[in-house]
């Protein structure tokens, strides 16, 4: 009974994570409403669920707001690019959706697969750019690279956030349930999931050795 009351047991820290990404979940909706700055608070948000995957967090917003503020340039960029060609891409589903000729089918089918391949780059661009410093063009090549380079794993991501999206818009009940769970620690959690069983192992084997070496004696 009295190891229960000591707040370094396995359930107050659970608890206290559970609380850090209720606050992180917060800060990354408050930070993407003008829409404009969506990617620099994604970066911000899997640069503390890496460093909490690592057993490294600080100060959840202070960590949020350090990375915020130094990626922002470079990930506004990516995002309004991302963006744009996400539209481009969706208008022209729409487009040849709506064509009946066998041309048009066989242009959809190479437009599905590009929206493949630009998800795959959407869902590493981010976490990247939060822990890697390179040129904006440099870091959206090396996402798609890697997202090739470990295949199982990305797929493993993708079907995670598609599994999420779709049991919340299931039916009518699941819809406002997922709606209040996102809006609490949906999408910090989803990151945390992601940086904890994928993308921490994955970076590892990009990272010098020299700079892990910094980290552990910090």
């Amino acid at each position: 009974m009295r190891d229960f009351f000591n707040f370094d047991n396995a359930f107050f820290r659970a608890l206290s994570r559970v609380a850090d990404l209720i606050i992180l979940n917060i800060a990354f909706i408050l930070c993407s409403i003008p829409i404009f700055t969506i990617g620099a608070s994604m970066t911000a948000m899997y640069y503390v669920t890496l460093k909490m995957a690592e057993n490294e967090e600080g100060y959840v917003l202070r960590t949020f707001w350090k990375s915020f503020r130094q990626n922002f340039k470079q990930a506004t960029l990516i995002w309004l690019g991302m963006l744009a060609a996400g539209c481009v891409l969706v208008l022209d589903v729409l487009i040849l959706n709506g064509a009946g000729s066998s041309f048009a089918k066989i242009f959809l089918i190479l437009i599905f697969a590009t929206i493949i391949v630009y998800s795959m780059v959407l869902l590493y661009v981010f976490p990247l750019l939060s822990r890697f410093e390179n040129k904006i063009l440099t870091t959206v090549r090396n996402a798609f690279i890697i997202s090739l380079a470990d295949f199982p794993r990305t797929l493993a991501m993708l079907i995670i956030i598609v599994a999420a999206v779709l049991l919340t818009l299931w039916n009518g009940y699941t819809f406002w349930y997922g709606l209040l769970v996102w809006i609490l620690c949906g999408f910090s959690a989803i990151a945390y999931l992601n940086s904890w069983l994928f993308f921490r192992k994955i970076f590892k084997k990009y990272t010098p050795q020299e700079e892990e070496e910094e980290v552990t004696e910090e």
